[in-house]
């Protein structure tokens, strides 16, 4: 987090993005102090980066799983403007949850917090254990099977719903593939991936 003082906001961003070589627009911040006066005119504002989101976000969660009496380490990087966090404990399997529900529920708040604290949507994503790696090469296989049956039958396969970076697995498994289509339907728990034959 940086800190930036000038006259006005509009100046205080100016600033920032030119220091930092991200457009304004770009800029998360937040406004701390601001004074319009006749004669004087003050702005103050805390400019935040990605860095600052990974940190918070990490901090949150173990903050948040401790309560639940499990103490946890975590590993953060940024790919492709995703924060990806790995989780380790000694109770992988609680954090996981039946079908990966617990830790999709630890991902939706930990994304809430992350976003309410810097008023900026960020992507988050979590892994315990290595369980999502593990599940995405599956679920790229299952993807690439169907497919493959689609193919040979032109019959369209609906698959089981899934969460939105499941989908997203699937989507891009098998884009650019021959004849082959995904489209996901449905709202919220009930949305799925269809691979559909395409002549």
């Amino acid at each position: 987090m940086k800190e930036y003082s000038n006259k006005t906001v509009e100046d205080c961003l100016a600033e920032a993005s030119e220091e930092l070589g991200i457009p304004s627009e770009s800029l998360v911040y937040k406004v701390t102090d601001e004074k319009k006066g006749l004669f004087k005119k003050s702005a103050t504002i805390e400019v935040y980066s990605i860095d600052d989101a990974v940190e918070f976000s990490q901090e949150y969660l173990k903050n948040a799983i401790k309560a639940l009496g499990i103490d946890i380490t975590t590993e953060a990087k940024v790919e492709d403007d995703i924060i990806r966090v790995s989780i380790n404990s000694e109770r992988n399997p609680v954090l996981i949850g039946k079908n990966g529900r617990t830790l999709q529920a630890l991902n939706e708040l930990d994304r809430l917090a992350v976003s309410n604290k810097f008023r900026h949507r960020y992507r988050i994503l979590l892994d315990v254990g290595g369980y999502k790696e593990d599940k995405y090469s599956r679920l790229a296989y299952l993807a690439k099977r169907t497919a493959n049956d689609v193919l040979k039958t032109h019959v369209d396969v609906k698959l089981d719903p899934m969460t939105p970076d499941e989908r997203r697995i699937v989507h891009n498994t098998l884009n650019g593939a021959e004849h082959i289509k995904t489209e996901s339907t449905g709202e919220g728990q009930d949305r799925a991936v269809t691979i559909k034959y395409v002549a």
